[in-house]
């Protein structure tokens, strides 16, 4: 394998991270769709995988959740490392790959909080909370804290943007259920950009007043969105955005492809948006 050549497991890796991923974003946006229809607690990520230890197998599947989800991890290191999605070496390309390597991390840590659950540990769910308190204690803490919200803020302008400019369509063979599926992982895209927006708004919010506890994760930016008027219908609206967002993942499971590893003549969604638009002009 020479230096430039990935190595022959990332697909496979890649595939059981987004599968993990999926799941992991199904049980959260269930959970929420409930707390909207029942008037339950809306749990983040880790707390609601934590309802999985009382189920049968529940142990057993956080275990491969958890093993998923450091594939997911170990995929988009990989991925920025070799850019096998082509993004570059000039200045947009390189912050495109690092945003892949702070994804990574970012579900590297959860995976180690469902590991952590599978051992019997607590429910994680004031992870946020508890790093915004250590930032806060170094020197200039509340300038890193507003920093990282403000980057939080970024990212979900971009899983929104990434939503309705359809860019995910160039990673996605082209097959009827792809086409099938398309409006979902929109909306899904565009959900999981508000939840990751108001995550950033709420951390910086603590980075301002100094506050830890005003950080929090998913499970915090679903009880903010049920906090304001109708919000029930907008808790819910996003749940169903987060399940979304997981048919998505395990859309990407089964059919993403790797821009650097494929086939140059295989069809994706987006070959198939300019072929139409073509045709059209024709």
């Amino acid at each position: 394998m020479s230096a430039d050549t990935p190595p022959s497991f990332v697909i496979p890796v890649m595939r059981l991270g987004y599968a993990a991923r999926g799941i992991t974003y199904a049980i959260t946006g269930s959970l929420a769709l409930t707390a909207a229809l029942w008037s339950g607690n809306a749990e983040g990520t880790t707390g609601a995988l934590a309802t999985l230890r009382a189920a049968p197998w529940g142990t057993a599947l956080l275990w491969v959740i958890a093993a998923g989800l450091i594939c997911y991890c170990l995929w988009r290191l990989i991925c920025a490392a070799y850019d096998l999605e082509d993004e570059g070496t000039d200045a947009k390309g390189l912050v495109a790959r690092a945003g892949q390597t702070i994804t990574g991390l970012l579900h590297a840590g959860i995976g180690l909080s469902v590991a952590g659950l599978a051992m019997g540990g607590g429910s994680g769910g004031s992870g946020a909370q508890d790093w915004t308190q250590r930032l806060m204690s170094l020197p200039y803490g509340k300038a890193v804290v507003i920093a990282v919200g403000l980057i939080t803020i970024a990212a979900g302008i971009y899983y929104a943007h990434k939503g309705l400019s359809e860019k995910y369509k160039s990673a996605l063979r082209l097959t009827p259920t792809t086409q099938k599926l398309n409006p979902v992982m929109k909306f899904g895209f565009v959900a999981q950009g508000v939840v990751i927006g108001i995550i950033g708004a709420l951390i910086v919010l603590a980075g301002w007043t100094a506050d830890a506890s005003e950080a929090g994760g998913v499970g915090a930016a679903l009880e903010q969105l049920r906090s304001v008027a109708y919000g029930r219908i907008l808790l819910g609206v996003t749940a169903l955005g987060l399940i979304a967002f997981a048919v998505e993942n395990f859309v990407e499971a089964a059919y993403r492809i790797v821009p650097r590893c494929a086939d140059p003549d295989i069809k994706t969604l987006a070959t198939r948006a300019k072929d139409k638009a073509r045709e059209a002009a024709a």
